[in-house]
């Protein structure tokens, strides 16, 4: 049973209604920006392939969530059953760890675009692009799902003190001593959110070195293609690190589940409308769709 975030039936409305829109807006917002990306030759370059896969996962991510949250804030009985509880757990983990390791890799397609423009064309080209993202989707596999799997958990509680079955709260109900969980949760938290986000921050301070050192009308240009994945950065991991980063018992239940709120179901919204409102390219193929 998840006891979700009130009882209070007017206060449920409320929340219902918001987080439809929002859901609503997530599906058609990164279903219109795959659209967009494949009916688009001018926008068949790797930059828009990761793209692509960045809002393929955002949807899948606010999907695996959402439609149980809307049920579950009509229903007296918010049970969840356990098969879709493992769902909730893995999937979140292999899908969230899967983001974050594919913002490194647009940082670094960013970087090889900025840095070796002459090299760019050989250094991600296609094959590259594939082999790319295919070792994103096996290492995110490898290091936030096997780990888990072979840790299995015993629940003493029947009862989670959250909307979904997210790490920290599953923690929480589990049987004995926490510690090695505990171990596992900041390990996680090592490899899938603040090595990437130190090879961004890397990739960027070359970026910004190399930029400084163009012309100042080539500037605004350079720094343009970066804007939108920077503020994803600066969303998704700025809150995923204040989830995850310290011992889970340091956390209240009510704190994670707000915190939650905005990276698995605001920032798959937000993803969508910043790359589509920052980039000239995605904003005139919208035109021609919609004068079409």
């Amino acid at each position: 049973m998840s006891v979700g975030f009130s009882f209070d039936i007017r206060v449920n409305i409320s929340l219902f209604f918001l987080f439809f829109i929002i859901y609503f807006i997530t599906v058609v917002g990164n279903i219109l920006i795959i659209g967009l990306i494949v009916i688009n030759p001018r926008l068949h370059i790797p930059m828009y392939f990761f793209l692509c896969i960045l809002a393929f996962l955002d949807l899948w991510n606010s999907s695996s969530v959402v439609p149980k949250l809307l049920i579950n804030l009509f229903s007296v009985h918010r049970t969840i059953s356990v098969g879709l509880c493992v769902i909730q757990f893995y999937g979140i983990l292999f899908l969230g760890g899967t983001e974050c390791q594919l913002l490194a890799l647009m940082a670094y397609d960013r970087y090889i675009a900025i840095c070796h423009p002459l090299h760019y064309p050989v250094m991600m080209r296609w094959s590259v692009c594939y082999q790319l993202t295919a070792f994103v989707w096996i290492l995110s596999f490898v290091v936030c799902v096997v780990p888990s799997l072979s840790m299995p958990m015993s629940l003493c509680y029947n009862e989670i003190n959250h909307f979904m079955c997210e790490m920290l709260a599953v923690v929480k109900i589990t049987c004995g001593d926490i510690g090695l969980s505990e171990l596992m949760i900041f390990f996680l938290s090592f490899v899938s959110l603040l090595l990437p986000f130190i090879f961004i921050l890397i990739s960027y301070v070359c970026i910004i070195y190399s930029v400084l050192k163009i012309k100042s009308a080539g500037r605004s240009k350079a720094f343009s293609t970066c804007t939108s994945h920077i503020t994803v950065v600066g969303l998704l991991f700025g809150t995923g690190m204040l989830m995850y980063f310290g011992p889970s018992s340091q956390y209240s239940s009510n704190r994670e589940k707000y915190v939650s709120v905005f990276y698995i179901i605001i920032c798959p919204m937000l993803n969508p409308i910043i790359y589509s409102l920052n980039n000239r390219e995605v904003k005139e193929t919208f035109k021609k769709l919609i004068e079409k």
